[in-house]
């Protein structure tokens, strides 16, 4: 972005970052974002030049061009891709050619590298994860610079310093779209509809087109229906729903969720 910050590195874009996201809500907003825009400028010029005007005028620059979602705040990797020199920016290997939009294949990420079935990403399962990123991206690092990337990666994303990830801490992290159950209605008019959203939800979910739901897809419907009553749920409940779910819906008991089995658990017939 400028000289002054041409060195900074992955711990010192963590210290901004969690200076001025003062509520640690995973956004620099409101008077944080003025806040945050006022920092530059002083790094930008003479302090004494400063007025409120520069500082709208710098944000309304920056913002049309880093505030990719266009919501008026910064997720931080909106912030690292403003702030940190490309050759530091370790969250560009986040970046997708399509956004994470299905939480089946958030899934499939999630099952790989909780590799112990713990129900939570470990360090050094994240670790692993990063160093697999940058492989793909063919981005050489080195151990001591993995090391930094994953402590980062921890302090800023590990909410509750339990020194592990939960589903919904990778789920910030990989950027998952809305839930995609969200846009159906529960109480839907008619029968027709009912019948027309059921086969929107199960093409989304039958990402294999076998007409059945398996592994991560079943997963992944779980992991929305259930965030539609709860705002989220740890890996270990999902196992426990996942039980449920085929308890009750599983009718032939093969461990899928056949099509038509999916549509008398959601009332709707075939």
């Amino acid at each position: 972005m400028d000289c002054a910050l041409d060195n900074l590195d992955a711990a010192g874009f963590l210290q901004i970052w969690q200076h001025f996201d003062a509520d640690d809500n995973g956004y620099i907003e409101g008077k944080e974002l003025d806040a945050f825009f006022h920092h530059m400028m002083t790094k930008l010029g003479p302090a004494d030049n400063i007025t409120e005007e520069k500082v709208q005028q710098l944000k309304t620059r920056f913002m049309s061009a880093y505030d990719v979602t266009a919501d008026g705040r910064l997720q931080i990797q909106e912030l690292a891709n403003m702030i940190l020199p490309e050759d530091e920016n370790f969250l560009l290997i986040f970046r997708r050619e399509a956004p994470l939009d299905n939480s089946v294949e958030f899934i499939k990420i999630w099952r790989k590298y909780d590799a112990d079935s713990s129900g939570y990403i470990s360090a050094a399962e994240l670790k692993g994860f990063l160093h697999d990123l940058f492989k793909h991206h063919k981005k050489d690092v080195s151990s001591d610079k993995l090391d930094e990337y994953t402590d980062a990666m921890m302090n800023i994303f590990d909410k509750n310093k339990d020194g592990r990830l939960d589903l919904n801490d990778l789920a910030r992290i990989l950027a998952l779209q809305e839930n995609f159950l969200l846009q159906f209605k529960i109480d839907a008019n008619s029968l027709e509809e009912r019948r027309r959203d059921f086969e929107k939800i199960f093409a989304h979910y039958d990402v294999s087109k076998t007409g059945a739901l398996e592994g991560p897809e079943v997963d992944g419907f779980v992991k929305d229906m259930m965030e539609l009553v709860r705002p989220s749920i740890s890996g270990s409940e999902l196992d426990q729903f996942r039980v449920v779910l085929l308890r009750h819906c599983d009718i032939n008991k093969d461990g899928k969720i056949q099509r038509n089995e999916l549509a008398l658990c959601l009332g709707v017939k075939p």
